[in-house]
């Protein structure tokens, strides 16, 4: 028996059989839903390894994977047509005394296949560091476990051994967290009857997914600032687009969210900086948690932030015109008026499809004065032959919020080099939904204030 398999047959026998079958039918179970697809995979190893990014995400692969998850967005609303389905949102919640703040470095996803952002945490007693992916439109956080009882990807990091962790604790079924995991996941949770264990699924538009134990520890954010009891995922079946990342981190409105399970410490705001991905591989920029983290940068400006009551949980905002070299749009602003969500994992911006054709138009007839045209590339329909660097004058592109705020759009937010010497819009159009995508946000920083309801942009915030 070759070691592959010998690794196999020990983390099968490591599960209790009964916990084994329950998992098994829970997975079972779960991709007879609409939407989740079942995918049987030969074993692989885990651990660090030498990595080309290119050979593992290409950008067609990105932009396949990004229009998957707009569908999935965009699926879990209903909009309407008269208001654009958004209300302002509100929180009864006080802001702790003595507020404190902490910051995290973030880091480009590119280089271990994936076009999300990257932070590290540390997990369990004593705290071991793992690698995951920051998503604003999930709720809930989860990495993978040994024993990985049905099937774990390669990641970056060991994996998780939750028996070296002297915190760890799996949750029974009849807890309070275990009750909440239906609003975190819009998934039912499933128990193990002969265990008593809460068992998760966390499943994803683009058909990836993690199922597994309801599990409880001590997360390290900093070695000063910890979480005694955080409640997360310990992934024994996942199966999907994360690259080579651990897992995920959950950061929407949701008791179950790391914001959530922060905020009695540090309050219910956050902010990021997202650095370049495409034009620098070495940049970082910061996620830092705590009211007090907002007044850092004294040039936010403010929009409302909304909510939408068939999904609470993202976060929603109203987009009320767009320049392009200094002119609007010549769109009228009912055209602007549909659901329009910042996220964090989605890269290329959308917008709706009398704007984006506006947006298109004007972009055009500037750049074709200078630059030669070239053919579409997947759902980038307007491209240019030239890199980045080499297509000098570029107009500016503004985005204007509701209350005043804005996204003055520099040419690396505006344009992706889509191939050698090909460079491309970096926007599509949407039949229904907008979304404020990761690449129009890299080098801002963007501030999250739930208590307030509000949104803030300051540019330069990377450094």
């Amino acid at each position: 028996m070759g070691p592959i398999w010998f690794l196999v047959l020990y983390l099968l026998l490591a599960t209790p059989p009964s916990v084994l079958a329950e998992l098994q039918q829970e997975t079972e179970l779960r991709h007879k839903q609409p939407g989740v697809r079942l995918e049987i995979h030969h074993a692989r190893g885990h651990g660090s390894s030498s990595f080309n990014a290119t050979h593992l995400l290409s950008l067609s692969d990105l932009l396949s994977r990004d229009e998957e998850r707009v569908m999935a967005l965009q699926s879990r609303l209903v909009i309407s047509k008269d208001t654009g389905g958004t209300t302002s949102a509100s929180s009864s919640k006080e802001d702790p005394a003595g507020q404190k703040s902490i910051n995290i470095p973030l880091k480009a996803g590119l280089s271990i296949g994936s076009g999300n952002y990257l932070l590290k945490i540390g997990l369990g007693t004593p705290a071991k560091y793992y690698t995951l992916l920051l998503d604003t439109g999930s709720s809930f956080s989860w990495l993978q476990c040994q024993p990985c009882s049905v099937y774990c990807h390669n990641q970056v990091d060991p994996l998780f051994d939750p028996s070296q962790s002297k915190t760890y604790k799996k949750l029974t079924c009849g807890t309070s967290q275990c009750s909440l995991l239906t609003e975190a996941t819009l998934n039912k949770p499933f128990c193990s009857r002969s265990a008593n264990t809460c068992i998760y699924t966390a499943s994803y538009g683009d058909s990836s997914y993690s199922i597994g134990y309801l599990s409880e520890d001590l997360l390290t954010l900093a070695p000063s600032q910890t979480l005694p009891r955080f409640v997360y995922g310990c992934g024994q079946d996942n199966q999907g687009l994360f690259g080579k990342t651990d897992g995920i981190v959950g950061l929407a409105r949701d008791q179950l969210s790391l914001l959530g399970q922060l905020s009695s410490k540090y309050g219910y705001a956050f902010s990021y900086c997202l650095p370049e991905a495409f034009t620098s591989s070495t940049g970082v920029g910061f996620l830092s948690f705590g009211e007090s983290s907002l007044a850092a940068s004294p040039a936010y400006k403010f929009t409302p932030m909304l909510t939408d009551s068939k999904n609470p949980s993202l976060y929603f905002l109203r987009l009320a015109a767009i320049t392009v070299a200094g002119v609007p749009l010549r769109v009228g602003a009912v055209q602007y008026r549909v659901s329009t969500i910042i996220d964090s994992g989605t890269v290329i911006t959308r917008l709706p499809a009398a704007v984006y054709t506006a947006l298109q138009q004007a972009f055009v007839s500037i750049m074709s004065k200078r630059y030669a045209q070239a053919p579409a590339y997947s759902i980038l329909d307007t491209c240019f032959k030239g890199s980045l660097k080499s297509l000098s004058v570029v107009p500016q592109i503004q985005f204007i919020f509701q209350g005043g705020a804005d996204l003055t759009l520099k040419a690396s937010n505006i344009l992706i080099e889509a191939d050698k010497g090909i460079s491309c819009l970096a926007f599509a159009g949407s039949s229904q939904i907008a979304i404020i995508g990761n690449h129009q946000q890299q080098t801002f920083s963007v501030a999250y204030d739930v208590t307030r309801s509000r949104i803030g942009f300051a540019a330069g915030g990377c450094h």
